[in-house]
């Protein structure tokens, strides 16, 4: 008897979904192709077999009946069919020895470690084929379950599923729901098809397609994805309906076309590439005849990155847009108003044990046609630039080389006068002798520097000036601790820092200007060796800057509950070389600068930071933080910030549950000079245990000339299979400070 129970082949299903666009995709593999689990009889009658010299199935049965005559056996009881880590049981079986086929016609439960089946009745063949009637699914891993009238398989992994029902919804509350017809899966092509899809939700039909394809398991597949309805007052109603193109394994594109009921049709393609050294997008967005502007628009941008070795890297990057309205018309929101320059540049970095090379070309397209030319950026080609860094020389010495070689052009046709262009050589060697100990540290550095042009044109009658000046600082600084608090448990830091610099004056007149400013007074500049940014012009310096910072950490988890900085620069001969356009100061000292970093009680931080002039008694700029976050979807900011002169404004965002299911956003941006909201928002969001749905209103100004424009978000989540509408919690992070949704629970 047990000689003709052996070599049984068997199969079986595991269900998998998965989403690629807007289809619900099922992904069956086949049993054998699971890992494999010695499994052992749990009954008295047992026989094992050996499944093609792999996997040995098992089973057992309380009792066994039957005559060698007919070939049929009956097991009775409870039955168990085993194979690796799946596992069948029921109760009573038959079992033909002539054919080989197992038979149940009473309730059937199938599980393996990622999915359970149940079914009214099932037959199992010798060829590894199984069919089971009225089955239904769960998958462990998204929580999803379904059902099907009949799943049937074969032994090399072919599956057939009628009548299919899917969702990650409660048995009680189908929200949401897939129905097919029927669904066919091809395992060893990788490609599964469905007829007669539908999504319902609430019993709203959303979608519905008579024939679908699409890949099993995780691979890409060509198709439609879920269309995006919008609504602005600038462009109107609007829907966009992407497809995806899978073009080869390191290759795809995405092309959206959109129509906009107040400019008409507009086509997005996006293509992404990914090389053995490297990936890259192409994206281009076109209409080719805006109602609203009259004519035809485009915006085209290229991005790059390839790493040929370890060492050598090159970046790329270039966007160009038909018309300076581009960004107000299509933009985001206001910071589509702040758009002034794009940045088109390709650079080639080589990078050393202790050295750098970097080989640069850069060009920018100006957005604001009435910026004036002496303020817009030049074209940068060529640019070399090395910098180098040599620790641990003799007597604890550091060695320093910064070069840059650059050619600077004009950025436009023409100009109402004369700007200069041409060649400027840049070089800084430097040594430094860094002395450190236990809580102190004292570095003395020198360095020259000079800067020679070669001018093709412009208004200066030396076409070869140059500069050239020695640089001296002493920086120190001490580390002072001690703990502190009633139990001992906080540190306590005081970090005195000063710093002697010795700049000796030259004038520099005679010299062009092709992209040197002011820096931004702030703790790092005020311990820098020029106060300007760019090589135009070397800052005189005869001066001690002094800053001082305390902290206070958790010695045992390290966390940082304050810092606290105050810093500000001694003149002892007030600073003479400027930029055009500079204020003459003779105060006799910088600003004050101040920051505070506090992590109060609870679930409070706070941040402030000022800009105090002592000569006039008034702050130059400043800003105020207050945060209350009590968990990653619960956050609540206040803040202010001012720039005299040019910006005053307060700040407010919330997100916040204000029910079981309830969340609501909120945020304004008002300006105190203009007493007008420059950006306001509010939303809602419903979360369900299997769908979530979020409406969000906004109203901002959208250009320079301060008109506005209202937008409504959309958005409607289905846990575990995809989402419609505009991506609202990406706007939603970026708008409001510290906050991150929540992950979507299921059932």
């Amino acid at each position: 008897m047990t000689g003709q129970l052996t070599r049984i082949p068997f199969a079986l299903v595991t269900v998998c979904a998965c989403v690629v666009g807007s289809s619900v995709l099922a992904s069956e593999r086949a049993f054998a192709n699971c890992p494999p689990r010695t499994a052992s009889p749990r009954s008295a009658t047992s026989f094992q077999a050996p499944l093609d010299g792999t996997e040995e199935l098992q089973w057992s049965a309380e009792r066994l009946s039957g005559t060698l005559e007919d070939g049929v056996y009956s097991l009775e009881g409870e039955v168990i069919i085993r194979q690796g880590q799946r596992e069948i049981t029921t109760r009573d079986a038959l079992y033909d020895a002539r054919t080989g086929h197992f038979s149940v016609a009473t309730g059937i439960e199938y599980a393996d470690p990622n999915m359970k089946v149940s079914g009214e009745s099932a037959r199992i063949d010798q060829d590894g084929g199984a069919v089971f009637e009225g089955a239904r699914f769960e998958l462990r891993a998204t929580n999803a379950r379904g059902s099907a009238r009949r799943i049937r398989a074969t032994a090399f992994g072919d599956i057939s599923l009628d009548d299919v029902r899917y969702t990650t919804c409660p048995l009680d509350q189908e929200d949401w729901l897939i129905k097919a017809s029927d669904i066919d899966i091809n395992q060893r092509n990788g490609v599964g098809t469905a007829r007669h899809a539908r999504l319902d939700f609430k019993g709203v039909p959303l979608l519905y397609t008579p024939f679908i394809s699409f890949p099993v398991g995780n691979e890409r597949k060509t198709g439609f994805l879920f269309p995006t309805p919008g609504n602005s007052t600038r462009s109107g109603t609007s829907l966009s309906v992407p497809w995806y193109w899978n073009i080869a394994p390191n290759y795809d594109a995405t092309f959206t076309p959109t129509w906009y009921a107040k400019r008409g049709a507009r086509l997005d393609a996006q293509f992404r590439y990914l090389t053995t050294v490297g990936r890259g997008t192409l994206q281009a967005e076109y209409l080719p005849d805006d109602h609203q502007f009259g004519t035809r628009r485009a915006l085209v941008r290229f991005v790059d990155r390839s790493d040929f070795t370890d060492s050598l890297r090159l970046d790329t990057e270039a966007t160009n847009v038909s018309d300076s309205r581009w960004f107000e018309d299509f933009g985001l929101g206001p910071e589509g108003t702040s758009v002034t320059f794009l940045d088109r540049y390709t650079s080639l970095t080589y990078l050393g044990e202790n050295w750098r090379a970097v080989l640069r070309a850069q060009n920018f397209q100006v957005i604001d046609d009435s910026l004036d030319p002496s303020v817009r950026p030049y074209t940068i080609l060529p640019q070399l630039a090395i910098s180098a860094a040599l620790p641990d020389q003799p007597f604890g010495l550091t060695l320093g080389f910064d070069l840059e070689l650059v050619h600077f052009r004009h950025n436009f046709d023409r100009a109402p006068y004369e700007l200069p262009t041409g060649w400027r050589l840049d070089v800084a060697p430097e040594i430094r002798m860094p002395l450190r100990g236990p809580g102190i540290y004292l570095e003395p550095a020198a360095s020259f520097r000079y800067t020679g042009y070669k001018l093709d044109d412009g208004p200066f009658t030396d076409d070869s000036p140059s500069r050239s000046a020695p640089i001296f600082s002493l920086d120190a600084g001490l580390i002072f601790e001690r703990s502190w608090g009633s139990k001992r448990k906080r540190l306590q830091t005081l970090e005195p820092r000063l710093m002697y610099l010795y700049v000796p004056y030259r004038e520099q007149d005679h010299l062009p200007n092709f992209d040197t400013n002011v820096a931004d007074l702030n703790l790092v500049q005020l311990f820098r060796t020029n106060r300007f940014v760019g090589a135009d012009r070397l800052a005189d310096a005869n001066q001690l800057a002094v800053g001082l910072t305390s902290r206070l950490i958790d010695e045992a988890t390290g966390t940082e509950w304050l810092a606290a900085t105050i810093g500000q620069a001694y003149y002892f001969d007030n600073p003479r070389v400027q930029v055009p356009g500079e204020p003459f100061r003779d105060t006799g000292s910088s600003d004050i600068i101040a920051e505070l970093a506090l992590r109060a009680y609870g679930n409070w931080n706070i941040g402030m930071g000022v800009q105090w002039d002592p000569g006039l008694t008034r702050s130059e700029k400043g800003d105020v933080r207050i945060q209350y976050k009590p968990g990653v979807d619960q956050v609540a900011n206040l803040g202010y910030r001012f720039r005299r002169d040019n910006i005053e404004q307060v700040e407010g965002s919330l997100a916040w549950p204000i029910g079981e299911r309830w969340n609501a956003y909120a945020r304004m941006v008002y300006s105190l000079d203009d007493h007008r909201s420059l950006d306001q928002f509010a939303g809602l969001e419903y979360r369900s245990c299997c769908w979530r749905f979020r409406l969000v209103a906004r109203h901002y100004v959208s250009n320079r000339s301060g008109d506005t424009d209202t937008s409504v978000l959309l958005q409607l989540e289905l846990n575990g299979l995809s989402s419609v509408g505009d991506d609202a919690d990406a706007f939603l992070e970026r708008s409001i400070r510290g906050y991150s949704p929540r992950p979507a629970t299921y059932p």
